[in-house]
């Protein structure tokens, strides 16, 4: 069995379960803790905050054991970039500015990770000064 938590991880039976494991970051966005979850399941991370209707922007990031985060997909209430990633392996939901969701497909061992959820708040000086 797989076990994965912040900065801690230990191997058993490796081959059956993946677990996920995400970062909680100040009181104002949560999401799930831990997964447990089979091989070639799915898992779903929700993300939730309380920081107001102008932060609608949410980005889901993962850290693989051993590399730098990256950024899997960016997210607002009518569009999502998964950039480089696949929408086959990954996907996302935002059915309003204070909620999100994040879907890792068909698990795999080499999916073991810390993934996380982030949001920022909407801005039209960005528009204004460009």
């Amino acid at each position: 069995m797989l076990r994965f938590q912040p900065y801690y991880w230990n191997l058993r039976n490796f081959y059956s379960h993946v677990l996920f494991c995400c970062l909680i970051g100040g009181s104002d966005v949560t999401q799930n803790e831990t997964l447990w979850k089979y091989k070639g399941n799915s898992a779903t991370i929700d993300c939730t905050h309380t920081k107001g209707p102008s932060y609608f922007y949410m980005y889901w990031y993962r850290q693989l054991p051993g590399e730098t985060m990256k950024q899997i997909v960016f997210t607002s209430i009518n569009s999502k970039d998964f950039g480089n990633f696949s929408t086959v392996k990954f996907s996302a939901t935002k059915p309003d500015a204070a909620s999100g969701t994040f879907t890792v497909k068909n698990l795999e061992p080499e999916d073991k990770g810390l993934y996380f959820c982030a949001v920022s708040e909407h801005s039209d000086t960005d528009a204004l000064n460009s």
